[in-house]
């Protein structure tokens, strides 16, 4: 059996947790659910760096000897991860006499190796980072993640001689493309090696400034550095050297955030490559979550709490948003509009009315039992190649951390099974008696029911238990479904005729959003906003109301005379460009091929309906001649045109392929 290890960084115990620890957990539970859903055996760590200044800085502030505070810290991560339905199989502490041993060994093995020394150093010290900076590293004078002005200190300390290991390390990136991913991570890492910034590491701190660390085995006077004592976790919770777990599991792969790709992307191979171990297989780098495009900060007041979305959403509605909004790899933001949003359009009005609908019909055509299906008509094997696809490019996209991706794939099925209900219409085969072929069209939407469910398992775990249970297959709480996805893919078949299924569903409910006017559900804050705005700023009403999705029951609006409906200028056009207007998060930035011999710049309000990479490519309807509209600082040159509600918009679009800048009549 094949063997897969992840991890997340062990988090720091400065402060309790947040968003973005919720993030990488989450993924690394998704991860491992999915690589126990193909048959893999699997190992997943997470926990919590308990050493150094700022731990000592924060006990300090509380009132709290460093042990009293970081056991309070750790116990708090460690009580989060259930509410998220997070299900690691170890948490390792820096303070576990486990891993302070390994962590000892592992010093000795590189001093006996020649790759540690002792040395007087003069450097610039962030202490938040914890850590030296030289003067080409400094970005004005200031560290390049605080923005604040290091302290220079001057102290005798023993160095690792990393740099004797670069230039291997820049060869085997080259050499080896997926080790860092995204591509965007691995090419930031050539950059440092190329750059000639990187130096030997400081390892040590001397007890007379620190003394709340690992003491080096060969020097009692010193401490090991807050980062080489961290990134050891990794392989001390294996129990290194001569563990069977690390016989087994090593090496695995590591998630972590864009913040500390340094340490991770060359400290850590390089330390690796010095004591003759392994290399991990892959570098899972993700970006930040951001609240209206800034990152969180307690002084902001921006800081998003994930054990409170958990409790008032669900655990499977937050990991599914977390893991559908973010394209793995790019910034997202955060906004309880979105988190509804998609509870809504994507679990509610989509994969849960599908449920709710199939399994009524169910009940009523059958007894809610499994219909025995005739011979697929065209319609049918349609759904059945779809859904194949579907789960291909979802187990291929899922497992190269493309997530966001991967749902997107399996949603084109739920899609396009709302739609097959429609079209079939099973109510009317009823009504006809036409009972074999209302037999095969249940058969067909309950067995791609049922795929779907299997797949979901990594992101929403209760969900698709209860799903799978709804469907009449075995569940067993806490274990993966008994089904292989993969070799699911390789046939339709897997729902077996005959089996009970549940009379109906009701997994997720429609979230209600209490609106401040007719045609707005924005916060309080977000109305200033546009309050605040300069007349000239402003989009004229109707544009406005199309970006931002315009009311759940539009009024119908006067009559028109058909010349006026002709003086607009309605043309087809390709989506080549598409990113986040830089002052407003709701609003993307689209250029767009008319055919006109330049790309048309159109700001338009779907932000929380598109990720930008979903729209490339897209062919769109728009208006060319309202007259240009500034909105926060950059214009628009005319009107995308979309349809529906706040919490489920849509593009118009052709059914079929006409050259761009085709006019609409």
């Amino acid at each position: 059996m094949n063997s897969f290890f992840i991890t997340t960084p062990i988090y720091y115990v400065n402060a309790k947790p947040h968003l973005g620890h919720a993030y990488t957990t989450v993924v690394a539970d998704a991860m491992a659910r999915y690589h126990k859903l193909i048959g893999e055996d699997t190992m997943f760590l997470t926990g919590t760096d308990e050493h150094g200044d700022k731990i000592v800085q924060a006990a300090e502030k509380q009132g709290q000897t460093p042990k009293e505070f970081v056991d309070d810290i750790s116990a708090r991560f460690r009580a989060l991860w259930p509410k998220l339905d997070v299900a690691n199989d170890r948490f390792v502490r820096t303070t576990d006499p486990e891993h302070i041993s390994a962590v000892q060994a592992f010093l000795q093995k590189v001093y006996d190796a020649g790759d540690i020394y002792f040395g007087e150093f003069g450097g610039h010290y962030c202490y938040g980072c914890e850590r030296f900076y030289t003067e080409k590293e400094l970005e004005n004078g200031l560290c390049p993640q605080h923005l604040t002005k290091p302290e220079f200190i001057s102290e005798k300390n023993y160095f690792f001689r990393m740099s004797k290991y670069l230039p291997w390390l820049k060869e085997h990136i080259e050499a080896n493309p997926s080790f860092i991913r995204p591509e965007r991570y691995r090419s930031e890492v050539l950059a440092m090696l190329e750059s000639g910034a990187l130096e030997d590491l400081c390892i040590s701190r001397p007890k007379s400034r620190l003394t709340w660390g690992i003491e080096l085995p060969f020097d009692k006077d010193y401490v090991c550095y807050v980062w080489f004592d961290a990134l050891l976790n990794y392989i001390s919770a294996l129990n290194w050297p001569e563990g069977e777990d690390f016989k087994k599991f090593w090496p695995g792969e590591h998630l972590v955030a864009k913040d500390i790709l340094k340490p991770h992307a060359v400290f850590w191979p390089t330390m690796l490559k010095s004591a003759g171990l392994p290399l991990y297989e892959h570098l899972n780098v993700h970006g930040y979550w951001l609240v209206r495009d800034t990152k969180m900060s307690k002084s902001l007041g921006n800081v998003v709490e994930p054990s409170d979305m958990a409790q008032r959403f669900g655990p499977d509605a937050f990991r599914y948003f977390l893991l559908r909004e973010m394209h793995f790899g790019s910034d997202a933001s955060f906004s309880e509009d979105a988190l509804v949003g998609r509870i809504n359009a994507d679990l509610a009005n989509d994969l849960g009315n599908l449920f709710s609908r199939v399994l009524s019909m169910t009940a009523k055509y059958f007894g809610s039992h499994v219909p025995m299906p005739k011979a697929l008509q065209e319609d049918d094997k349609a759904i059945a190649d779809l859904c194949a696809n579907s789960m291909r490019n979802f187990v291929q996209l899922f497992g190269n951390v493309q997530f966001a991706q991967g749902l997107e794939s399996l949603w084109e099925l739920v899609r396009a099974l709302n739609k097959y209900v429609d079209t079939q219409a099973p109510w009317t085969l009823y009504k006809q008696g036409n009972m074999e072929r209302l037999a095969t069209v249940m058969y067909v939407m309950l067995a791609a029911m049922r795929k779907t469910a299997l797949c979901l398992w990594p992101v929403m775990p209760v969900a698709s238990g209860k799903m799978l249970a709804q469907l009449g297959q075995p569940v067993q709480e806490g274990q993966p479904p008994v089904a292989n996805v993969e070799d699911e893919i390789a046939h339709f078949e897997g729902l077996e005729p005959g089996i009970q299924v549940a009379e109906g569903s009701n997994l997720f409910p429609r979230i209600e959003v209490k609106k401040e006017g007719a045609d707005s559900k924005e916060p309080k804050a977000q109305k200033k906003d546009k309050q605040a705005e300069k007349p000239q700023e402003k989009a004229a009403p109707n544009q406005a109301a199309a970006e931002q999705g315009g009311a759940d029951t539009p009024a119908v609006k006067p009559n028109v005379e058909f010349d006026q409906f002709k003086a607009l200028d309605l043309r087809v056009g390709t989506v080549k460009v598409a990113e986040k207007h830089p002052n407003a998060d709701r609003i993307l930035r689209l250029e767009i091929d008319f055919g006109e011999g330049e790309l048309r710049q159109i700001l338009s309000g779907l932000a929380e309906h598109y990720a930008p990479e979903d729209l490339v490519g897209k062919r769109v309807c728009a208006v060319l001649n309202l007259a240009p509209r500034k909105i926060r600082g950059l214009v628009s040159h005319g009107m995308v045109l979309t349809a529906g509600t706040d919490s489920a918009l849509g593009l118009l679009a052709v059914d079929r392929d006409v050259p761009d800048g085709s006019e609409i009549a």
